[in-house]
């Protein structure tokens, strides 16, 4: 498994890192077989600079360590190609991510880190991590998200199999057909019939794998957005 993180693409009038890093993961997929894509919510913190909600986006290929290079080569292209003048983008890198990365990705996510010991622990570890234009504070969150993305039990997919191509009301069956491993409530009790609401499925990212969390409603199941 190789993780790419992106974070700090976009400014308020355009368009968002998660939608850059569906394309990037277009691209990539035409090398690699592509597993997903992440959404990953960092802190809220006011000393935090950010467009909107200060989300951070992470591709998951399936590809063997030795092609972290070409990867992180044929990335950055794609980021320099689509840079969005103001904004601060980072990238991150890497086949095996240390647990210290993962708890550095939880403090992103719950206070105020600051660059340099994104830097300085990206350094400590080994791991690629690239700032790309303007503040290059997009490198907290790119290191941040690789951790929570590795950790397997953060985040929410934008991309996993065949979930974006399904809409209105469907029979959990055919969710879980489409890429997802599981539908459960929030009390964890597993749901095997119904329709299921599949506008906009975001499953959540649990045990490594997609998880579609739900809720009864009136007389169908609703998807809900968990980070």
């Amino acid at each position: 498994m190789i993780y790419i993180a992106l974070d700090d693409t976009d400014m308020l009038d355009t368009r968002g890192t998660g939608h850059l890093a569906r394309e990037i993961a277009a691209q990539l997929a035409e090398t690699y077989p592509l597993i997903g894509v992440t959404r990953h919510q960092l802190s809220s913190d006011p000393r935090v600079p950010c467009t909107h909600k200060n989300s951070s986006a992470v591709i998951h290929l399936d590809a063997p360590a030795d092609a972290v290079p070409a990867v992180i080569e044929q990335t950055k292209a794609l980021m320099l190609a689509d840079f969005i003048p103001g904004s601060d983008p980072g990238l991150c890198v890497a086949a095996h991510v240390p647990e210290a990365i993962t708890a550095f990705g939880h403090k992103a996510k719950n206070g105020y880190v600051a660059q340099s010991e994104a830097w300085a622990l990206a350094k400590q570890h080994d791991l690629p991590l690239l700032g790309l234009g303007g503040t290059e504070d997009g490198v907290i969150g790119a290191l941040a998200s690789v951790g929570l993305a590795a950790g397997g039990e953060d985040g929410r997919y934008i991309i996993i199999g065949t979930i974006r191509e399904l809409t209105g009301l469907q029979p959990v069956a055919m969710v879980l057909e489409a890429g997802i491993t599981a539908v459960r409530t929030l009390d964890d009790t597993p749901i095997t019939s119904g329709m299921v609401l599949t506008d906009k499925l975001r499953p959540a990212r649990r045990n490594g794998r997609p998880v579609l969390f739900v809720e009864w409603q009136d007389d169908c199941w609703l998807p809900l957005k968990l980070d």
